[in-house]
């Protein structure tokens, strides 16, 4: 060994933790909303009564437990308007109703629409697999910028699953 390294006397290394800083924030609305007429729901319920009399004759009571339940959780979710919630963007990651999720587990971020409404979608490496946040458009120029210097900015292709839904879903009365 060098007698040189010998005498140097190992410094410690220092952590700063960096206080969390909020870039921006705006107050939106917590998911797409639309209103529905009557129209809509007497169809939808109509294809939800033959498919459950399908899987009813071909698999039984349980498929059709689940289909009514789904068609539960979507008829509600059509008729309750959402909340507003508060949504930032910070150096450590991104807080919706003040739970944050951490920059090391976001991918990417694009932009679309929904129901005439602006989205922010942002992809996951955990479960669900993508953070959707209401914007204004006004606000994108903004957070466009924020996010690039987190993120890229690259939007996914739609899966079959999505494509299938974005189908279907065009077919459905006051969806168009």
């Amino acid at each position: 060994m060098d007698p040189a390294e010998e005498n140097k006397e190992v410094q410690p290394v220092v952590v700063r933790r960096e206080p969390e800083n909020d870039l921006f924030t705006w107050i939106a609305p917590s998911r797409p909303f639309k209103t529905r007429t009557r129209e809509y729901y007497v169809t939808l319920f109509a294809i939800t009564g033959l498919v459950g009399l399908v899987l009813f004759i071909a698999e039984g009571a349980m498929p059709v437990v689940l289909l009514i339940a789904i068609t539960f959780l979507f008829y509600v979710l059509s008729t309750v308007k959402p909340e507003d919630v508060e949504y930032k963007i910070t150096n450590k990651g991104i807080k919706v109703s003040g739970k944050r999720t951490d920059w090391q587990v976001l991918s990417r971020f694009w932009f679309t629409k929904r129901f005439d409404s602006d989205l922010l979608v942002i992809e996951t490496f955990t479960l669900p697999g993508r953070v959707e946040l209401l914007v204004k458009e006004e606000d994108k120029g903004i957070i466009r910028k924020h996010l690039t210097a987190y993120l890229p900015e690259e939007e996914v292709a739609a899966t079959g699953l999505e494509k299938a839904a974005n189908w279907f879903s065009s077919k459905l009365p006051g969806n168009k």
